[in-house]
């Protein structure tokens, strides 16, 4: 175990990185359907994306071999649950938790990016 304690050590912003198989495509879905603006992308092809919305930040990298994981690989919090949970069924996102108050004091839901890669969505009530 360590022994150094971390006080003092201020941290910075942490953002989530999601693979995806198409860049494009991935690019198409947050930005032009989520409403992202990118800040940063490397590579030709590109292969790194890093976007932004508000506070939000998310990093987008090109794996085309990816597999989406069973469970949530992000949690992101907005303002107003219920237009995003529309703007997902509108278009054509795969809902894995529907919409739903929760005991823990957040309205929730679960959806799949393009890539499988779900995003578990809230609001504070």
């Amino acid at each position: 175990m360590n022994d150094i304690a971390p006080h003092g050590i201020r941290f910075g912003r942490i953002a989530a990185m999601l693979p995806v198989k198409d860049m494009k495509r991935a690019q198409d879905f947050y930005i032009g359907v989520l409403g992202f603006t990118k800040a940063f992308e490397n590579g030709t092809p590109v292969g790194f994306v890093i976007l932004k919305r508000h506070a939000a930040e998310l990093h987008l990298t090109l794996q085309p071999g990816h597999k989406a994981a069973p469970f949530n690989v992000a949690h992101l919090l907005v303002e107003d649950v219920d237009a995003l949970y529309a703007l997902c069924q509108h278009e054509g996102c795969r809902i894995i938790k529907g919409l739903q108050d929760k005991d823990y004091g957040l309205r929730a839901f679960v959806f799949e990016d393009p890539d499988g890669n779900r995003i578990d969505v809230g609001q504070p009530r």
